[in-house]
């Protein structure tokens, strides 16, 4: 009786692994990679963790009211203004962890660490321009954050699109592209910064997070009245 029952498991534990080991085939293949992708569409709604409508709303707010400061006040120490964006980032993981969707798949963790590649872009950008300027200017305006910032905050953007397969936040991001281009070539051929450069910024974070944001959110909301 014992040998018959060990039999037994042994025999379920193969049909089991080989079960596990069965390779998918192109049409599994692709209905899992969809499935991974509309789970990712859903955990980006704003209920769910998705911080672009947040982010993108909060940039373009202090964008506007620190150039508001600075030209009645004609004061550039407002422009300091742009740390909230560091003191801020740590309470919207916070939130996000707190936030997390019942289901992770493979895709919402690649989104993830692509933005965390991002985040620590943004602190090593901001450390290496404040040591470089303190050392040989004695001082620092960090106005190179804003077109290095648009760059960054559109490749993310962009790749976040391609693996949701998202047209609209794939190729929203262009508009803030150009004009890190145009801030860059400005900076350049050493044509003096503007405080419209504040406007253009949240301009971009109004194409680049607010528009595809809501339509990803709208898309998203549709799919789960479907399902």
């Amino acid at each position: 009786m014992t040998l018959s029952l060990n039999k037994y498991s042994m025999n379920k534990i193969k049909t089991n692994i080989i079960m596990e080991e069965r390779t998918l085939n192109e049409k599994e293949s692709l209905a899992l990679i969809t499935q991974m992708i509309n789970s990712s569409k859903k955990n980006m709604e704003m209920g769910q963790g998705n911080i672009m409508l947040f982010w993108g709303y909060f940039t373009t707010a202090l964008s506007v009211i620190l150039f508001l400061l600075i030209n009645f006040t004609h004061n550039f120490m407002w422009s300091w203004g742009w740390m909230l964006m560091f003191v801020v980032w740590p309470v919207i993981s916070y939130r996000k962890r707190q936030n997390k969707p019942k289901v992770v798949t493979y895709t919402d963790k690649v989104i993830s660490q692509v933005w965390q590649v991002m985040g620590y872009m943004f602190i090593i950008t901001f450390l290496t321009i404040g040591v470089m300027e303190f050392t040989f200017a004695r001082h620092a305006d960090f106005m190179l954050m804003l077109p290095l910032s648009l760059i960054y905050c559109g490749l993310g953007t962009a790749i976040t699109g391609i693996i949701i397969q998202e047209r609209w936040m794939t190729y929203s991001p262009l508009i803030a592209f150009i004009i890190a281009i145009y801030m860059l070539t400005m900076l350049m051929i050493g044509t003096k910064v503007t405080l419209l450069w504040y406007l253009y910024f949240g301009l971009s974070f109004v194409f680049m997070m607010i528009i595809p944001g809501h339509i990803v959110n709208h898309k998203a909301k549709k799919q789960c009245l479907k399902n």
